[in-house]
């Protein structure tokens, strides 16, 4: 009987528009066009700027040996101009409307000092607000620098390397998947724990609050059979569009991998798909499915109380925030799964995907998560039971 309930309730979803967007349409475009959006933005910023025409302007003496450096710069794709200034009237608004992207003000006894060995002191001026120039400005500076300190040393008949006492080389023991798991692998679980919960929501609302908007509920009540049958033929339905949402999620990022092909790096994309393998996909489900089950338990009770369709989406879009921030938790560097960390739910769900994806995932911290959303799952669905269970929830 309930297989019959949840079968009705699939016909009565897949016939929603809302529902199956959320439940299809979404998961699977947005991996596609998050991945697109980001490579393509990445590509074109870094392609401009290392084509961009740059206009160097210096406050000073044109022959100066700071300048004479600053000119001998490695090249970049773009030309570079140098305009030199007496003084630096206009430049800050000339560094404001972009007619000058980087302006030296050096000192009028740069070469003097630089013979005697002091220290100068150079101004730089440019705009922080654009992506990168902070960047750009420390390497040109570091450029001049490394050449003052050569040249320093020549005229001491000094080896550049007396300065360098310690030859260091670096032997990383974390295997790149790890890194690749740690630094990233926190967005793999938050985008699939927001679709699971996207997926639920609609279907919950419909199937819940819609139904009682529709007069339909009290009619399906009077069938001859008992309500937690009802009610869990409903609930397989909530969690099955979570679930299908999540999956289709997963199809997206298989999409933007193999065929719209949007990561060119072959090493990235080697290591990628050697991350979602067949067991990596079975443990992710072995956690994906109790979270989907908790959050049906939470929105069943919401939707079963509301009075329309309105009201029970106003009602469940701060649950969605209250989601949301723990799954972002992921992001935080510092925070790993451990025995404490695992006993809070979506968090555990979260920490415990980025432990698979850098395949470091201790078994016995994965069977304590898995564990502690069944608990958290149980006690939802206990509450949708009783929930469920008063008539004045049911009759609108």
């Amino acid at each position: 009987m309930i297989f019959t309930i949840f079968k009705k309730e699939l016909k009565e979803t897949l016939r929603d528009r809302r529902s199956l967007i959320a439940m299809l349409v979404v998961p699977i475009l947005v991996f596609p066009l998050i991945l697109g959006i980001m490579t393509t933005a990445t590509k074109s910023f870094e392609t401009s700027e290392f084509n961009k025409n740059k206009v160097f302007a210096v406050v000073g003496d044109s022959t100066s040996l700071f300048a004479q450096i600053l000119q001998q710069l490695p090249p970049e794709g773009g030309e570079r101009k140098f305009v030199f200034q007496s003084d630096t009237v206009g430049l800050h608004n000339q560094i404001k409307s972009e007619e000058v992207d980087y302006a030296f003000i050096v000192p009028e006894n740069f070469n003097d000092r630089e013979d005697a060995n002091e220290q100068n002191t150079v101004s730089v001026l440019f705009l922080g607000t654009s992506i990168g120039n902070q960047q750009r400005v420390d390497g040109y500076l570091e450029f001049v620098k490394s050449q003052l300190r050569v040249n320093r040393l020549a005229k001491k008949s000094i080896d550049p390397l007396i300065l360098d006492p310690i030859d260091v080389k670096y032997e990383n023991l974390s295997t790149e998947k790890e890194m690749f798991g740690k630094i990233v692998g926190g967005f793999l679980p938050y985008l699939f724990i927001i679709f699971g919960f996207i997926g639920c929501m609609y279907p919950a609302i419909d199937l819940f609050t819609g139904e009682k908007e529709r007069k339909t509920l009290e009619t399906l009540l009077t069938a001859p059979v008992s309500r937690w049958k009802i009610l869990f033929g409903k609930m397989l339905v909530v969690v099955a569009s979570g679930i299908a949402a999540a999956t289709f999620a997963l199809v997206g990022l298989y999409l933007a991998l193999e065929v719209f092909q949007f990561i060119d790096d072959p090493k990235l994309l080697e290591m990628i798909r050697s991350i979602l393998s067949m067991n990596f996909i079975l443990m992710l489900y072995a956690l994906l499915i109790p979270l989907t089950v908790f959050f049906a338990g939470v929105m069943i009770p919401v939707t079963v109380g509301a009075k329309s369709f309105k009201e029970a989406q106003s009602v469940l879009t701060p649950v969605n925030f209250m989601v949301i921030l723990p799954a972002l938790i992921g992001f935080i560097p510092g925070i790993e799964l451990n025995v404490y960390t695992a006993l809070i739910p979506i968090v555990n769900i979260v920490l415990a995907t980025k432990e698979l994806v850098a395949e470091s995932l201790d078994f016995w911290l994965l069977i304590l998560s898995f564990l502690v959303m069944v608990t958290f799952a149980t006690l939802s669905v206990i509450v949708s039971y009783k929930r469920f269970g008063k008539e004045s929830n049911i009759v609108s």
